[in-house]
C-alpha cells in the first residue's frame, strides 16, 4: 500500500515540476516579447533620412550677420545648382552627405520664412523633399548643430552647394548674405542654441 501511494506520488510531483516550469517559460516569452517594441522604436529613432520631423518647419536664423533658412532646431538648410523644381539630382552617396529635408506632411514656414514659398517634390525612394522657392532643402553632415554652415559654397559632388536667404535666392558668400535685408519679423530667439542637434544627427 505504501508503496501504491508513493507512485502516485511521484507523477503529481512531475506535474507539478512540468507546470511550474511551463509557467516560467510562458514568463520568460512574455518578458522577452514586452523588449521588442523598445528595441524597435530605438532602432526607429533615426528613421527620417533627413532628420525630419512628421511636419517640417523651415524657419529663419541670422547668425554672423548672414540670414538663412534653418529647420525648426536652427540647422542650416542648402540648395544644391544643378536640382530643378522638380527634382532633385542628389541621391546615393551624395544624399548621405547632405541628407534631404523631408516631410510627412505639409511643410510649414516659421517666422521669417514665406508659406507661399514652402512646397515638396517627390524622391526617387518615394519621400517627400521640402523645397523653397523652387529649390530642395538639404542639410550637410558636416554641421553638427544650430548655427553652423560648413556646407557653404562646398563644389561637392561637382556643383556648388548654397545656404538659402528668405526671399529664396542662393547665398552665394555669407559677406553677401550679411547684405540681405531680415524679414520684419526676423527669429533671433526661435532659433536658439537649445535646438542644437535637434532635427538630424
Amino acid at each position: 500500500m505504501t508503496n501504491l501511494l508513493a507512485s502516485r506520488k511521484v507523477p503529481l510531483a512531475v506535474r507539478v515540476g512540468g507546470s511550474l516550469a511551463a509557467a516560467a517559460v510562458l514568463t520568460a516569452a512574455c518578458g522577452s516579447s514586452g523588449t521588442k517594441p523598445a528595441a524597435l522604436s530605438a532602432s526607429s529613432a533615426p528613421a527620417a533620412a533627413g532628420g525630419s520631423p512628421s511636419v517640417s518647419t523651415v524657419d529663419v536664423r541670422t547668425a554672423q550677420g548672414s540670414t538663412f533658412l534653418t529647420d525648426h532646431a536652427g540647422r542650416a538648410l542648402y540648395l544644391w545648382v544643378p536640382d530643378t523644381s522638380m527634382q532633385s539630382k542628389c541621391s546615393g552617396a551624395c544624399a548621405n552627405a547632405w541628407p534631404p529635408l523631408t516631410a510627412k506632411g505639409a511643410p510649414t514656414a516659421g517666422p521669417g520664412a514665406t508659406a507661399g514659398e514652402l512646397g515638396t517634390i517627390s524622391r526617387s525612394d518615394g519621400t517627400k523633399q521640402v523645397t523653397y522657392a523652387g529649390h530642395p532643402l538639404y542639410y550637410f553632415a558636416g554641421d553638427s548643430g544650430a548655427g553652423q554652415t560648413n556646407g557653404e559654397g562646398s563644389k561637392a559632388f561637382g556643383a556648388p552647394w548654397y545656404l538659402v536667404a528668405p526671399s529664396g535666392q542662393q547665398i552665394t558668400s555669407l559677406s553677401a548674405a550679411a547684405s540681405t535685408p531680415a524679414p520684419t519679423k526676423a527669429p533671433a530667439s526661435s532659433s536658439s542654441s537649445s535646438g542644437a542637434g535637434g532635427g538630424w544627427s
